[in-house]
């Protein structure tokens, strides 16, 4: 952990610092929800700076350990990086500036500093999400970095853009935008998460895509501490995709039962068989990969049905 600390902090220290503030602002809002009895769209209200401050720390810091990796591009990536913070920090300054007001940050226009504040958040968002899709460009060309770690950092980046991206969905929903789909915002949620119950929310998808960033990178790095004569670099590589493909499909599966008004805890025989295939063909893909790399090596045929 110390390495990967180090290594956060020599990519970009402006990436790094801001996701050690968001760990502080997710304390922060923890005691608030604790303490302050305020209460938001049927959630405590300082419910959403918390969950938006882990996924900023952990988004701005995973960014900073890809940035440590390679030397191309450095230049262009510090730019990026610092662009990047910036509009984190104009994000999160305008959810915490509107839960201090006790005020909605999100789809709010009922008074014109409100709609203005949204507005602002709008706009910093489509700065994230060029500012990102710039920075994959830059890493995906970065050459010397270990295959599956390379691959897992370039599919996590393209989910991850997807993901964001997603969050249109919601600024589409009818009333000026919702996070709800078939009910109305504030109702009955998943603790924590405060995903709806009793219908669709785009939120499910949004933050499964967002957060690929974060699993495909664990996943190589994983892989990388198994041996090699169990998983040679080709194999390793395989898994990363197999992989990449089956989380893109849970963000897939997710975002169409959203947006078909259904609780995530509550699915349909759609959406259940849509789940065993992604689940099954992922399964299967994995241990093909990892029985092939076996007979590569032993040498020992594979039984004959």
């Amino acid at each position: 952990m110390r390495v990967l600390l180090a290594q956060a902090r020599t990519g970009h220290a402006g990436l790094f610092w801001f996701a050690v503030l968001m760990a502080g602002l997710a304390v922060v809002a923890a005691a608030g929800v604790a303490v302050d009895e305020r209460v938001l769209l049927g959630a405590p209200i300082w419910l959403k700076p918390f969950k938006f401050a882990v996924s900023f720390g952990l988004y701005a810091f995973v960014l900073a350990w890809m940035l440590s990796l390679g030397r191309r591009g450095r230049r262009t990536g510090a730019v990026l990086g610092w662009v990047i913070v910036v509009g984190s920090v104009i994000e999160m300054g305008v959810i915490v500036g509107q839960v201090v007001r006790g005020r909605a940050s999100h789809f709010n226009e009922s008074t014109p500093l409100d709609a203005a504040l949204f507005s602002l958040m709008g706009a910093t968002i489509l700065l994230l999400w060029l500012a990102t899709a710039a920075l994959a460009v830059v890493l995906v060309r970065r050459p010397g970095l270990e295959p599956a770690t390379a691959w897992a950092i370039r599919l996590g980046l393209v989910v991850g853009l997807v993901g964001m991206a997603l969050g249109m969905l919601m600024i589409l929903q009818p009333g000026g935008g919702a996070h709800a789909v078939g009910v109305p915002d504030g109702g009955p949620g998943l603790a924590l998460t405060g995903w709806s119950t009793t219908g669709g929310d785009l939120r499910v998808g949004h933050a499964v895509g967002l957060h690929a960033l974060q699993v495909l990178p664990l996943l190589a790095a994983a892989l990388t501490q198994v041996p090699r004569r169990l998983l040679d670099e080709t194999a390793r590589v395989r898994l990363v995709w197999i992989a990449a493909a089956g989380y893109a499909g849970v963000m897939a599966v997710t975002t169409w039962q959203a947006l078909r008004a259904q609780p995530l805890l509550s699915p349909d025989a759609a959406t259940l068989t849509a789940v065993a295939v992604l689940v099954t063909a992922t399964g299967v893909a994995a241990v093909l990969t990892v029985v092939r790399r076996h007979h590569g090596v032993t040498g020992v045929a594979a039984p004959v049905p």
